[in-house]
């Protein structure tokens, strides 16, 4: 859910709210660019150059639902979604109504079918569509190889290339920049005390990481605000909050360091890791 971004490849797409804050660590130079990123993607008819946008990245997508029962699809008058699947996504993709356009490593069509839901093998990707959507996708990939492209923007409108070393994953909300606390006011639960887990870098670049403890009697959290204020005692000029509550765990050389609030560690879906060596690739 929001950006997932791995050695230049991106497999999740940010979120659209704007309380999104990014983390993307350059693995070769160690730098590190935060903030709100933008993203667009489109599939292209190299042949024809028939094209239609993509709403999604490895994200399900949504089947109107006076079209759920409907034989053909492709009969759908409702918007829908056009979505990329990549192997990493699942065993397979989702299943269901709408159409599937299976694409070999070159972007060439392998196969369509008239349900969603199929296994890709490495190197393959796939386009599902629901909706009206799905008749555009069918037009869009008639006899041809198609051309996908996916587009990151910082905050500043300029892109940002997928290329090898860069790693991000999402937060919710700045906690500093360039020195202020920049924490919006809020209420209710989130804004409340929880475990936290911060990313920023201090004024020479350095990359820090926190993790603070809560929803026990011996660590009760901090608030967002108060998580801000520990960001700046750190000295971050740049901060964000990443997923905390019971996802909040930090572990180093193999050993857990703090008190995760449940009663186990918990499954997440992305992480930050990192390893004492130069990064080579892959």
């Amino acid at each position: 859910m929001g950006l997932g971004l791995y050695g230049g490849r991106l497999l999740s797409e940010p979120a659209g709210d704007p309380a999104e804050a990014d983390f993307v660590v350059d693995a070769r130079s160690g730098r590190v660019l935060m903030g709100h990123l933008g993203w667009s993607g489109s599939v292209r008819n190299r042949s024809t150059g028939a094209e239609l946008p993509l709403e999604y990245l490895d994200h399900p997508p949504v089947v109107p639902a006076a079209c759920a029962g409907l034989d053909d699809p492709t009969r759908c008058a409702v918007p829908g979604d056009v979505v990329e699947f990549t192997p990493e996504f699942a065993a397979a993709t989702p299943s269901g109504a709408g159409v599937e356009v299976v694409l070999d490593r070159r972007g060439c069509v392998l196969r369509t079918s008239a349900r969603r839901g199929t296994e890709l093998m490495s190197g393959q990707t796939s386009l599902q569509a629901t909706g009206q959507d799905t008749a555009a996708l069918l037009r869009v990939a008639d006899g041809g190889c198609l051309r996908t492209r996916s587009v990151l923007t910082d905050e500043k409108g300029e892109e940002l290339p997928l290329r090898s070393g860069l790693f991000g994953v999402n937060g919710r909300y700045r906690l500093t920049r360039d020195g202020r606390v920049v924490v919006p006011a809020g209420t209710g639960g989130f804004f409340a005390r929880n475990p936290r887990t911060i990313a920023g870098t201090t004024k020479d670049g350095r990359i820090v990481l926190a993790t603070v403890d809560g929803r026990m009697t011996t660590s009760v959290g901090t608030t967002m605000d108060e998580t801000a204020a520990v960001a700046r005692a750190l000295g971050l000029r740049d901060a964000v909050n990443l997923d905390g509550g019971g996802s909040t765990a930090m572990s180093v050389r193999g050993q857990l360091v703090n008190r995760p609030s449940g009663t186990a560690e918990r499954a997440v879906g992305d992480a930050l890791v990192f390893l004492d060596r130069p990064y080579r690739g892959g």
